[in-house]
């Protein structure tokens, strides 16, 4: 189990772009297989995006492909987000696993607590 702090939400008008972080207490995300996930208003949870130690990623609905982009140093997770959509509200969460099973929420064991991102239209 692992602290997990994300950061960067906010409210952006369609079009716009925002920067997602997450960090760890342990200062080091480097033994994690990382991911972002997202839950809209009303529906479920849903993957977005994650990516492995070595760097390669992996995305979810292809909605988001070709504008989300995915990435990681040593100490943080990145989730870069462009051409936003109103549909792409939601409140985004960051989860680590030190395995990498599956891309199911279940298949995380550490969690943050949420950013939320609000895009107008």
């Amino acid at each position: 189990q692992v602290h997990l702090q994300e950061s960067g939400g906010g409210l952006v008008q369609a079009g716009g772009s925002l920067r997602l972080s997450c960090a760890s207490s342990g200062g080091t995300i480097s033994p994690y297989f990382m991911a972002w996930f997202r839950q809209a208003p009303g529906k479920e949870l849903e993957f977005v995006a994650a990516i492995r130690k070595s760097g390669s990623t992996i995305y979810g609905e292809n909605s988001v492909k070709g504008r989300f982009t995915i990435s990681r140093d040593d100490a943080t997770l990145y989730l870069q987000m462009n051409s936003l959509r109103p549909e792409d509200t939601a409140v985004y969460y960051c989860a680590a696993d030190l395995t990498a099973y599956g891309l199911d929420q279940t298949d995380f064991g550490s969690w943050g607590q949420g950013t939320q991102v609000t895009v107008s239209s």
